[in-house]
């Protein structure tokens, strides 16, 4: 490919000449515009660096962001001293403080995680085990008499876990303000840039993208679902593989009628966290994800065909649902490092190579939470 210098002007974006020329050479170039590539951005911008975003697509946050649930978790399930355990717990802190200075729509709604039956007590007990040695705060243990007080639109259970903290967030909202942040800054933002290949300087790296060439001293991926083949590109022996893991949503028609998060207990080994009932800022209801391998890493096709199994899960876990209540509402796909076959999940991925280049590979729940806790450490790194 003949080398093109500086940019050209696309319809995403109008380039000067001055602005060709800033972009030459900088100090950092992060792969993605997402929510973590974003909030590595503004991390940087403020500190004083030199920093332009590539993002192959025509707007930041199209990718994992746009799909994401939007729930500000308090990191339960994640083993202690893992990246999410800390990321999650740090980040929750993090993201409710810049969600309030920022203006960023969120709101703290609590989550209960419910259990059923014996078995499904001594895995909430489990759980609850696991979150207190994470360091996940606001939790209480609830039994049938007190959950029955706190939420009483849901059928009878032995007990629940109560987490106080969790909350929803505008995914896209935040994932603008962090451009914004970024751009005040001093950040650029190429858009319709996608990676076409990497090439290492004396000084560090020649990047080639589909709207021209620029030089940088760092490379941060942060390409979600690409970020195994984008490590490749940056020279990364062996990378991570991405397993693509479908979490399909439907809709359910309940106004007013829940005010907390509702999850069933996870079930050992699998691959999502159940079907499980989320809120909207605007009072929507959702339940979903589920988790399904699949083979395309942009199979967003409809699927309405799992209505059924969408009943019976939220049947078992809200009570009676009129069929007609539940209506299907999209998809998402999760970047896994965890194969199909694996019976334990994989932990974030952030790791160095070759000298100059941070990834982060199988950024999924609870990315979102652990956008702003993974850019400290990115920026520690650099």
């Amino acid at each position: 490919m003949a080398a093109r210098r500086g940019f050209y002007a696309g319809p995403a974006a109008q380039a000067s000449d001055g602005w060709r020329a800033k972009l030459s050479r900088m100090e950092v170039a992060v792969v993605g515009a997402g929510i973590v590539g974003c909030a590595i951005a503004s991390a940087l911008a403020r500190r004083g660096r030199d920093v332009v975003v590539l993002e192959r697509a025509a707007r930041v946050g199209t990718g994992i962001t746009s799909r994401n649930s939007g729930v500000i978790h308090s990191g339960l399930y994640y083993p202690p001293g893992s990246l999410k355990a800390e990321t999650c717990v740090r980040g929750q802190a993090l993201l409710y403080a810049w969600a309030s200075t920022h203006g960023v729509a969120h709101a703290c709604t609590g989550k209960l995680v419910v259990a059923r039956d014996e078995l499904e007590v001594a895995a909430l007990a489990e759980l609850h085990a696991n979150a207190a040695a994470s360091g996940a705060g606001g939790l209480a243990w609830l039994d049938a008499a007190e959950l029955a007080r706190r939420a009483p639109s849901l059928p009878p259970m032995r007990a629940a876990l109560w987490c106080e903290r969790t909350g929803i967030i505008d995914a896209m909202a935040l994932t603008a303000s962090l451009r914004a942040d970024a751009e005040r800054h001093g950040a650029s933002f190429v858009l319709q840039a996608e990676l076409l290949a990497v090439n290492a300087t004396a000084t560090g790296f020649r990047v080639e993208t589909t709207r021209g060439e620029l030089e940088a001293g760092s490379l941060v991926n942060a390409a979600g679902l690409e970020s195994d083949r984008v490590a490749a590109l940056m020279g990364l022996v062996d990378p991570a593989k991405i397993y693509p893991c479908r979490g399909d949503y439907f809709r359910l028609h309940a106004p007013g009628r829940y005010q907390h998060l509702v999850y069933p207990v996870r079930r050992r080994d699998a691959a999502g966290l159940g079907v499980h009932l989320t809120l909207e800022l605007d009072g929507g209801v959702r339940l979903g994800p589920d988790a399904e391998y699949v083979a395309s890493r942009d199979d967003f096709g409809p699927a309405e065909h799992k209505h059924a199994d969408f009943l019976a899960a939220a049947q078992a876990l809200l009570g009676p649902i009129a069929p007609l209540l539940l209506r299907y509402d999209g998809c998402g796909i999760r970047p896994k490092l965890r194969a199909p076959d694996e019976r334990e999940e994989r932990d974030f991925m952030l790791c160095e190579g070759p000298p100059g280049c941070v990834h982060l590979i199988g950024v999924e729940s609870p990315g979102l939470t652990a956008a702003l806790a993974l850019a400290e450490r990115v920026v520690g790194l650099l």
